[in-house]
């Protein structure tokens, strides 16, 4: 979900009421950014306030265990269960797949029911309930989903608790009801983006009814309720999904910004956050102080009045004085890179202080594997290991893959860096 799936950041066509609703009753951060343009090492720092190359998650490939958050990171979940609090993740984990010491009971949640891949169908799938596997019952996934968030927060709305409700949508494969997209396809829009609209809308409807369920229960007011999107906007259009005749060009808006999920320009990593808790943060506020996903567990902690579990230093800092009106005294710097194999600072790499953004642009092929870059030595050995990797853990289940032999590939020379002002040119 980007900056401009939401119908208040200027997209007149998508309909996301309840999300609205939730930016007037609480602080929307603006110039918020996820720790990386792709989902799983976002993920891990937002889990552990840490950059996500410190965590061990670096790209989304769970098949070689790269998705993983290392053992020895400590997560929310950790904190808050060592705090009392009853814990629970519902929906997509994506932070460690195929062995129990990563997947999400093991890493802090008492309770898990949803998916430990970076995706699922939304009709046909089978859904983890902690220990067991149960199969589809039919219904939509994000109304399953929303479901279970309910659910758990009436079985524990007498103690606290901690939930993390991760809806997969509007992630890939494009599915949703046929409804809703008429709609969307009405106003012109190709059959994917109609469907991603549509797929929002649901996840919207969702979101509203568990703002309801805590009005009902009187929680709302002793409850945090933060927002947000992992990256920005998937501009990638699977032509099986096209009529005859459309453009595969995504005709998505997405508010102005360059870029979209992959690349560290604004469009893939600036998402808004958005925080509700009546009573205590004042709300309808946009706020334009620098933030970014490592920020949230220190802040939580600290709103909570909880102590955080030995462990590596976080990177982020406490916005609680933000979310009560005070001003920050100094904004850090940020920074954030991904490419598919070895951290590489010369490619699709981003830095930001103040107002000014240092970009160190895409170099071709080290987002995708392509054919060139495997037509040599270097490149084969890195098939080689991933392809060594994934026997070695076919044999073995237990095997834990948190490094792999990456070759030195030879890669063209990166392109000369970018600096941009974001307050004259936030469109880079």
């Amino acid at each position: 979900m980007g900056y401009g799936d939401f119908g208040a950041f200027g997209n007149e066509a998508i309909r996301t009421p309840h999300l609205d609703r939730l930016i007037g009753e609480g602080v929307c951060f603006r110039q918020h950014y996820s720790a990386s343009p792709i989902c799983a090492p976002a993920r891990a720092a937002l889990l552990t306030g840490r950059y996500p190359h410190r965590t061990g998650a670096i790209t989304q490939h769970e098949i070689h265990g790269l998705d993983r958050i290392a053992l020895r990171e400590v997560t929310l979940a950790d904190a808050f269960q060592h705090a009392g609090y009853a814990t629970s993740l519902v929906g997509k984990w994506h932070n460690g797949t195929f062995d129990r010491r990563f997947e999400p009971n093991a890493r802090g949640f008492q309770e898990f029911t949803g998916f430990c891949g970076g995706w699922a169908d939304y009709y046909n799938y089978h859904l983890r309930r902690n220990d067991s596997l149960e199969p589809s019952d039919g219904g939509y996934m994000t109304d399953v989903l929303t479901r279970e968030a309910v659910a758990f927060i009436r079985r524990d709305r007498t103690q606290p608790f901690f939930l993390n409700l991760a809806y997969s949508a509007p992630h890939s494969p494009f599915q949703a009801a046929e409804e809703a997209i008429a709609r969307y396809r009405a106003m012109g829009f190709n059959r994917i983006v109609a469907t991603t609209y549509a797929m929002t809308e649901a996840m919207d409807n969702g979101i509203g009814r568990v703002l309801d369920e805590l009005d009902s229960q009187g929680l709302a007011e002793n409850t945090i309720f933060l927002f947000t999107s992992d990256n920005g906007p998937a501009f990638f259009n699977p032509p099986y999904m096209l009529e005859p005749g459309e453009s595969t060009f995504n005709e998505r808006f997405n508010a102005g910004m360059r870029g979209s999920k992959g690349w560290v320009y604004e469009g893939g990593i600036r998402v808004p956050m958005i925080v509700r808790r009546p009573g205590t943060i004042e709300g309808g506020r946009m706020v334009d102080d620098l933030a970014h996903f490592t920020d949230w567990m220190p802040t939580l902690l600290s709103m909570a009045g909880i102590e955080r579990p030995e462990g590596s230093p976080m990177d982020g800092q406490n916005l609680s004085p933000t979310l009560l009106g005070e001003r920050q005294q100094v904004e850090p710097r940020r920074f954030w890179q991904w490419n598919h194999y070895l951290p590489r600072l010369a490619t699709n790499a981003a830095m930001r202080g103040g107002n000014r953004k240092l970009v160190r642009p895409l170099i071709e092929g080290t987002r995708f594997f392509n054919k060139e870059m495997l037509q040599n030595p270097e490149g084969q050995a890195l098939v080689d290991a991933f392809v060594a990797a994934d026997l070695k853990h076919k044999q073995d289940p237990a095997t834990v893959t948190e490094t792999l032999p990456y070759p030195a590939l030879r890669l063209p020379e990166p392109e000369p860096p970018e600096l941009y002002n974001l307050a004259d040119d936030p469109g880079e």
